[in-house]
């Protein structure tokens, strides 16, 4: 694999530069630091954002504001899998051989939170021990805390923050396969599907809506006895591939299927070669630019929505009424749209369409 220029200063060790407590969460001073690269402010801005106290959320704003956007050029790498397929194995695989052709690799690893206690396992540490213990890579657990997409509720904002500390490869690691888990390719450039040998009915059990936003399927574990088998759902996939629609501004051979082992390394250096190609592709034809101008866009109206409704949850004046109409709803006595459309206009003093 052939080293991409680092963008970024000499990577500090976690022990480094020791923060008082008083500069912990003072934007300015945590965002000076982390972009000199210190592990420790690093970890301090992402607790930070990912905090839902409204004090936090006000200096997680400032931290993001002061931020060097310039330094957005790191390659945002999706990836997502069915269960058992090895993603963890992959990655550390893969990360530590980019990290031996001079890259900086953040893994942004996403773990599913319980819907009844809210808790998650954030074992990816554990299973990425190799990786895990580099001055060259940042592993950083999330759990989704019920958001859709497989992604966490701040994973686009700890992408600014992983690339002012540096690292020129993130890795988004998304919870689950289907239709509802693919928010991570609209903030990522290339998007992996992860796969393990099997026959065909496995190719009837993935989403379609998945196949057609991934750009490289790779089949893993083909090595030994699986090699054969890797190659023949290898075959089976790209044949699919070929009855997709697909973006017209992408080059030939975009989908594709490879095979790679995560033991044996094969594969890993031409599936590297065929993501900077296909990066460096969509950077000389806009893109990249383009897409991250959407995505920002995509995530302003998020932030908005997310925003209105908790305003009016925590407006005291909107509480009762809330409450009255959500039991209403739960009753069947009001539809749900007509109870939304009330809430409208009481907030917003105009009609509702959904009224």
């Amino acid at each position: 694999m052939q080293a991409r220029p680092t963008i970024c200063t000499t990577f500090h060790h976690e022990h480094t530069e020791m923060s008082s407590p008083a500069n912990r969460k003072d934007p300015k001073a945590l965002a000076e630091r982390l972009q000199t690269g210190n592990r420790r402010a690093l970890a301090q801005a992402i607790t930070l954002i990912e905090s839902a106290r409204p004090d936090d959320r006000l200096r997680a704003s400032e931290l993001l504001q002061r931020l060097d956007a310039s330094r957005s050029v790191a390659l945002r790498i999706g990836l997502s899998g069915t269960p058992g397929v090895g993603k963890s194995t992959f990655i550390e695989a893969f990360g530590m051989r980019l990290i031996d052709a001079g890259r900086k690799v953040a893994v942004l690893a996403v773990d599913p939170s319980s819907t009844l206690s809210g808790g998650s396992i954030l074992g990816d540490k554990t299973r990425m021990d190799q990786l895990a213990r580099s001055q060259h890579a940042y592993i950083r657990p999330s759990p989704s805390e019920g958001t859709l997409g497989g992604v966490a509720r701040r994973t686009r904002e700890t992408i600014r923050l992983v690339e002012a500390a540096g690292f020129d490869t993130i890795i988004v690691e998304t919870v689950g396969v289907g239709q509802s888990e693919t928010a991570v390719a609209e903030m990522t450039d290339v998007f992996l599907l992860l796969l393990a040998p099997a026959g065909g009915d496995e190719l009837q059990g993935v989403k379609r809506g998945i196949m057609e936003i991934a750009d490289l399927i790779v089949i893993n574990k083909a090595d030994g006895a699986l090699k054969p088998v890797a190659e023949m759902t290898r075959t089976e996939y790209a044949g699919a591939l070929r009855l997709m629609r697909r973006r017209p501004d992408d080059p030939d051979g975009i989908p594709t299927a490879l095979t790679v082992s995560s033991l044996t390394g094969d594969g890993l250096p031409e599936l590297w070669d065929r993501m900077t190609e296909l990066f460096a592709w969509r950077e000389r034809n806009g893109w990249i630019g383009q897409t991250r101008s959407v995505q920002a866009a995509t995530a302003f109206d998020r932030a908005l929505e997310q925003g209105i409704l908790r305003a009016v949850r925590d407006n005291a004046a909107f509480l009762q009424d809330l409450r009255g109409l959500r039991a209403e709803v739960a009753t069947g006595k009001i539809d749900p749209e007509v109870a939304a459309g009330r809430v409208v206009r009481q907030v917003f003093g105009t009609p509702s369409e959904d009224a």
